[in-house]
């Protein structure tokens, strides 16, 4: 499912216009990734939670050159469903 089509099925199921559903959910995304980007984490009571995790120091080989490099510490957001979400895709 694309944005689009989340947003024409939303705006089928409650009758409010594109436009105004569009804005809601560009407004919703941005609050989370700010938030999210920030270090704080987000809660979505039944559909799951957006955190930041942070990933150790590395050493990765380069294979085209046949190096080693070390890959820092750094910070990447995740998804970590909630649990009746998760039953519900097991289905």
């Amino acid at each position: 499912m694309t944005k689009a089509e989340l947003i024409n099925q939303i705006a089928m199921e409650t009758g409010y216009d594109k436009p105004t559903i569009l804005n809601i959910v560009e407004c919703a995304m941005a609050d989370i990734k700010k938030n999210v980007a920030a270090g704080e984490n987000v809660y979505l009571r039944g559909f799951g939670s957006f955190v930041t995790k942070v990933r150790a120091e590395k050493i990765a080989r380069n294979i085209t050159k046949s190096t080693s490099i070390v890959v820092p510490e750094h910070k990447i957001p995740a998804f970590k469903p909630a649990r009746e979400f998760a039953v519900e895709v097991r289905k």
